[in-house]
């Protein structure tokens, strides 16, 4: 049966979309479940004091009674900030429970399902938490856009990734957005899947996440909330508070025409914003912020309003320590954010594009496992980032999906050369996870002399050769059932160098080592046959 929303509610949220409808006020108890039955008992649960919880806008903490009040409207969801040290229920596909949604008369009618109506708003509404040891060292793990458009490809994830971590001690896992590609039906078979690593999976909203039928941003993101909870949130562990932002701004309008146009860009809007502001009041200046969202904050989809992203820098200049990490561009890249993107801080903001577990939308020519090989358009390889947080400090590690943890680096390069040509021929190093200041080197033999590569953002030769020959396939095969690359990205992890000139004839190693600034080292080699000159 079709739903629809009380008459005044629907004439204000066309009047005053950005409005509260219908206020009450909530109120209810964040307790220690020591009998853990999800049910408040007083005298036997302890009431917590100090903890945040949240209307998605005001951040409030519990009194001595563990009790707290808000305001709600008939669209909010209440969530209770997790405090380090305690974890909230998590549901048989390890999806953390930390929320209550309050909308009565449910989602509006959409392509996909959203949110049953939950009635009146009920008179307390309360948030079961449990004791655990969070170590101050602890890693996390980073899917970029896993975006499968099928079962198919969410058995692809399985295979050729989530495979790999099975007995990963990671203390939990994110997806940062596009965890499916449109069909929103597929939310919980992904969940399956992830779930078999046996950690909490806690997820980011992407572009690909939300509901293109709905006629605003409001109501975009139901099927999300229907699933997942609030589409923006925080929450502590160890001595780390993450904040998950939802970036993407939803519009489909009419056009003149008749026609709709739809389309999205990124935004925060201004619940969103005030509510980053009051979280992280709460959040000493010495704690590491990690800030997790799909749309980067540089180089990608444009902003609604420059003055929100400015905001947003803003409050992030005033933490010493503070990172944030992205997908959505289908490529891997550490950016600095600096005074020519509007940063007023004293040191670059540094900002991690994830790589994607999808690659390139699981495109390419399929593998003896029947896997495309998926290459991202830099010449990286599909996989995920595993994070390790040490108190306030952090540092990133790239894994390729099904490949040995020291595979960092492709390097490009003829089989054979000429003697006397060799010192006009280039070889490349595309290394993964090198940050622009890192120092790649290379040498020819085991004497010969270390020579400094030049950073060369450029297409990755190797891909493009890649792309050649597929698209040759397409056109001679024209019934192919794998779908060709896309086109090639310049690679921001590209260096280039050259050979020494007239090495001596025979079989050589290239050796590469390439460092980032901040200690990290990788060493790889290629063999090359140097013929006689010519």
């Amino acid at each position: 049966m079709r739903r629809t929303l009380p008459l005044t509610i629907l004439a204000a949220a066309l009047l005053f979309p950005a409005a509260s409808f219908a206020a009450e006020t909530a109120t209810g108890v964040v307790y220690h479940d020591t009998n853990a039955n999800k049910q408040y008992d007083p005298g036997t649960d302890k009431p917590l004091e100090g903890i945040g919880v949240t209307n998605g806008r005001t951040v409030v903490e519990t009194n001595s009674q563990g009790r707290y009040e808000l305001p709600v409207t008939d669209d909010t969801i209440l969530f209770v900030i997790k405090p380090s040290g305690w974890r909230t229920p998590i549901n048989k596909n390890m999806i953390p429970k930390f929320y209550y949604i309050h909308k009565p008369e449910g989602s509006p009618d959409l392509k996909y399902p959203g949110v049953e109506p939950t009635g009146p708003l009920p008179e307390s509404v309360d948030f079961p938490l449990y004791k655990r040891q969070e170590p101050e060292r602890f890693e996390v793990i980073l899917f970029g856009d896993p975006q499968p458009r099928n079962q198919k490809e969410i058995d692809y994830i399985g295979h050729d990734v989530v495979e790999q971590l099975v007995g990963t001690d990671a203390a939990f896992g994110v997806t940062l957005g596009d965890i499916m590609f449109d069909n929103l039906n597929l939310f919980r078979s992904s969940n399956r899947m992830t779930a078999r690593l046996g950690i909490p999976w806690r997820h980011v909203i992407g572009n690909h996440d939300i509901d293109f039928t709905s006629h605003n941003d409001r109501y975009s993101d139901e099927t999300f909330e229907s699933v997942y909870g609030p589409s923006y949130y925080s929450f502590n562990y160890g001595e780390a508070h993450f904040i998950a932002l939802d970036d993407v701004d939803w519009i489909n309008v009419e056009t003149d025409d008749g026609e709709r146009r739809r389309h999205y860009r990124t935004a925060l809007g201004e619940d969103q914003l005030n509510f980053i502001r009051e979280d992280l009041k709460r959040v000493p200046k010495d704690k590491l912020v990690v800030l997790m969202m799909h749309i980067p904050l540089v180089d990608s989809t444009p902003w609604k309003n420059e003055k929100e992203r400015q905001e947003l820098f803003r409050l992030m200049e005033q933490r010493p320590f503070c990172v944030s990490v992205s997908g959505h561009t289908h490529h891997h890249e550490h950016r600095m954010i600096d005074e020519e993107d509007g940063w007023k801080g004293e040191e670059p903001h540094h900002h991690i594009i994830n790589v994607t577990a999808s690659g390139s939308w699981w495109r390419g020519i399929p593998d003896e496992y029947d896997i495309p090989h998926t290459m991202m358009k830099d010449g990286a390889p599909n996989g995920y980032s595993i994070m390790t947080i040490d108190e306030n400090d952090y540092s990133l590690r790239f894994r390729a999906a099904r490949r040995p943890a020291d595979f960092q680096m492709h390097i490009s390069a003829p089989e054979a050369v000429p003697s006397n040509k060799a010192g006009d021929t280039d070889i490349f190093a595309n290394v993964f996870n090198a940050r622009k200041k890192a120092k790649v080197s290379m040498k020819l033999g085991r004497d010969g002399d270390w020579v400094e590569m030049e950073r060369d953002v450029r297409t990755d030769p190797r891909y493009a050769r890649m792309l050649r020959r597929e698209r040759k396939l397409q056109e001679e095969l024209q019934d192919q059932d794998w779908i060709v690359s896309p086109g090639p990205k310049p690679s921001p992890h590209l260096w280039r160098g050259s050979l020494p000139a007239n090495p001596p004839a025979g079989t050589h190693l290239i050796h590469i080592k390439a460092e980032n600034p901040d200690g990290r080292m990788w060493k790889d080699q290629r063999i090359i046959r140097i013929k006689p000159a010519e």
